[in-house]
């Protein structure tokens, strides 16, 4: 079989990684630079912070991504690179790296969309069968998304407001939980009850799209009421309810749209893939579906990372969608241009 090898950037974020992906499912390093705890004393994301950071090290994770897999310029074919959605300043440092290298070594340029990079985490599992549907649940984005075929996206539903990721963090902060609050909630969550039976935002509307802002009300409203009459709440319960609030509301509109568009596979994508709550009622739901494979991305490639860049930049280069020295960062991308087939 013939060798493909990508070299990958993803700096959307706070982590600053660099990969290098043979024939789009094979992970010969995957180099992730992590700035949580730069962050964490301001509660989340700054974005100056984050850009300032990825130019510190973003020579480094190349350099000790190529060592790492043994490999030099001369031997790569393509190199990817997350172009948006994100941070503008943050997208901007690995955009204008792997532009440089790419043209630096005469090798095609593959601008990937960052969301697709985290439904293709799944091909590190076994390979995509379609059509497909993926959940993206992420710090920034909730969304359904029907795949025809490779590089065909459609979504189906979205957040309205918050999406489920952003909520976990701002109630982790009235949990007293440093950023990223995810993974705490969740342990927390399987100590506790849902006792307080927070709001299902949209559960029974006829769309696919989600709303968790009124669930994060709900939740504030009860923590300051306790707060103001003195009553303790428990962190455990309060922790339990909120997340199965969400991961009700996740689950419902995904096995109606599965209902409504069969497929193959269900992709679970993004950080809060991560949840063990989300997967174990997932992995529940789709006992009732004897078509549809349930495909839970790989905990350590749930978060942003070059590898998965890696993954869709392969599908990407295999249609030879690529980029040119014009290549931009933006930060509000969307799936649309996947869809065209047209070069960027």
């Amino acid at each position: 079989m013939e060798r493909n090898l990508i070299l990958s950037f993803e700096s959307s974020c706070d982590e600053t990684s660099v990969a290098v992906i043979e024939n789009g499912d094979h992970i010969l390093s995957n180099i992730v630079a992590t700035q949580i705890k730069s962050h964490q004393r301001f509660g989340g994301v700054v974005p100056e912070v984050a850009s300032r950071h990825h130019i510190e090290q973003i020579t480094s994770c190349i350099e000790d991504a190529l060592t790492e897999a043994q490999v030099g310029y001369d031997d790569l074919d393509a190199v990817a690179v997350t172009y948006g959605p994100g941070l503008v300043g943050a997208l901007l440092i690995g955009v204008t790296a792997a532009k440089t290298v790419a043209f630096a070594h005469h090798l095609p340029l593959v601008p990937v969309n960052h969301m697709a990079g985290h439904i293709y985490a799944a091909r590190f599992l076994k390979p995509i069968e379609f059509p497909a549907m993926a959940l993206l649940v992420s710090g920034g984005h909730t969304e359904l998304v029907y795949m025809a075929e490779p590089g065909k996206f459609e979504i189906i539903g979205e957040t309205r407001d918050d999406a489920a990721g952003e909520a976990y963090d701002k109630i982790g902060r009235v949990l007293g939980i440093n950023y990223p609050a995810g993974k705490e909630v969740d342990r927390l969550a399987h100590l506790g009850k849902d006792t307080f039976d927070f709001p299902r935002a949209m559960d029974q509307d006829d769309s696919f799209d989600f709303s968790f802002s009124g669930l994060k009300s709900a939740f504030l409203n009860t923590t300051h009421h306790a707060d103001q009459i003195g009553e303790t709440l428990s962190r455990e319960d309060l922790a339990a309810s909120f997340q199965q609030a969400v991961v009700d509301v996740l689950a419902d509109k995904t096995v109606r749209a599965l209902r409504e568009f069969p497929v193959k596979q269900l992709i679970l994508a993004g950080g809060v893939a991560a949840n063990l709550g989300l997967r174990e009622r997932l992995t529940t739901e789709l006992e009732a579906f004897d078509q549809t494979e349930l495909l839970l991305a790989p905990l350590k490639l749930c978060g942003d990372n070059a590898a998965m860049i890696g993954a869709a930049g392969y599908v990407f280069y295999n249609q030879q969608k690529f980029g040119d020295a014009s290549l931009n960062a933006d930060p509000s991308l969307e799936f649309d241009w996947l869809a065209s087939g047209a070069t960027v």
